[in-house]
């Protein structure tokens, strides 16, 4: 994920400019959705839903044993009718789009939601999506990124899905600044909030650097102005803790969140057999379930003072302001 936010191209008008200050930026987003200050509002967010039965069955356990409470499905996936029919039987589940423009995998391999004529840059020699960001970046034109988004969009409203944000599979769709603004023109377009670390950004600037910064503070401020929430910080390096046992280094995050809205992401999976032959990532993915549902966690969670949220409550929040 890059965070090398266009400013000058997007399709917005600079009327939603309007409002933004160096004191407005001194509330943080939490403050403004209406938490009392120094409120430390956190989305436990699980990646990858819908990707395989045993990402479904983590995602369940995780939401609905343990402390996580959000989620995103990728839609051209295989498993995603037994997630979105979850979904729909629990209506009060945060599930939101998880943007899917690669299909990493070498054994496990699916391709783009509105096929290969439409978005033939999406598409590689196995007719899937590419492997790679990169190859994607290269490949592919922001016309076809933004037709496909529509299509992942179109797909889960025609399953009766309404998702409650859009977020990045791989970080692709920030990976250039022409994929970033087609990313934040579909979701003011649309309505959806969309992800975008744009506050104070004390993990988004440990892991992305400055670049998590000034732009896109500005870019914050657009989709606020267009009815949008938006996110303080994002945390995003769990998935490189080869453990199952990170229950430590979940508690050492959560004690180190700063005021406002904290978006953590994490990828829940319950590994069978049968996952090993699609990914060699079991370890890291049963520690994120395992760590969502140990009861060390929820109570750090209490003891900080925590105020667990979701992407709907965040939409509520700012749909009365």
């Amino acid at each position: 994920m890059t965070f090398r936010l266009a400013l000058s191209r997007v399709a917005i008008g600079a009327v939603l400019f309007a409002g933004f200050s160096a004191n407005a930026q001194n509330q943080t987003y939490a403050e403004k959705l209406g938490w009392p200050e120094g409120t430390r509002a956190v989305i436990l967010h699980i990646d990858d839903a819908g990707m395989s039965w045993d990402s479904n069955l983590g995602t369940r356990r995780a939401m609905t044993e343990g402390v996580a409470t959000s989620c995103s499905v990728m839609m051209p996936c295989p498993w995603v009718p037994d997630i979105v029919r979850w979904i729909k039987e629990n209506p009060e589940i945060d599930a939101g789009l998880h943007l899917t423009l690669n299909a990493e995998w070498g054994k496990y391999r699916w391709g783009p939601v509105a096929g290969k004529p439409a978005v033939p840059g999406l598409v590689d020699k196995e007719g899937a999506m590419w492997s790679s960001t990169q190859q994607t970046v290269m490949n592919a034109s922001a016309d076809e990124i933004e037709t496909e988004v529509r299509a992942q969009i179109d797909r889960a409203r025609t399953m009766g899905f309404e998702p409650t944000h859009l977020d990045t599979h791989m970080g692709t769709i920030l990976a250039t600044d022409a994929f970033t603004e087609r990313y934040l023109k579909i979701g003011m377009e649309t309505g959806i909030p969309v992800m975008l670390p744009v506050g104070h950004n004390f993990y988004a600037k440990k892991q992305y650097g400055e670049r998590a910064g000034a732009q896109a503070q500005m870019m914050g401020q657009i989709l606020w102005n267009a009815g949008l929430p938006v996110l303080d910080d994002l945390h995003n390096t769990s998935y490189g803790w080869k453990t199952t046992d990170k229950t430590d280094q979940y508690i050492e995050v959560i004690k180190g969140t700063k005021p406002g809205v904290t978006m953590i992401i994490m990828h829940c999976t319950d590994p069978t057999e049968i996952f090993t032959e699609i990914s060699s990532s079991s370890t890291t993915r049963e520690g994120d379930l395992n760590a969502m549902l140990d009861p060390r966690l929820r109570k750090a969670i209490q003891d900080e003072g925590i105020v667990l949220t979701t992407w709907r409550e965040l939409k509520e929040r700012r749909d009365e302001i």
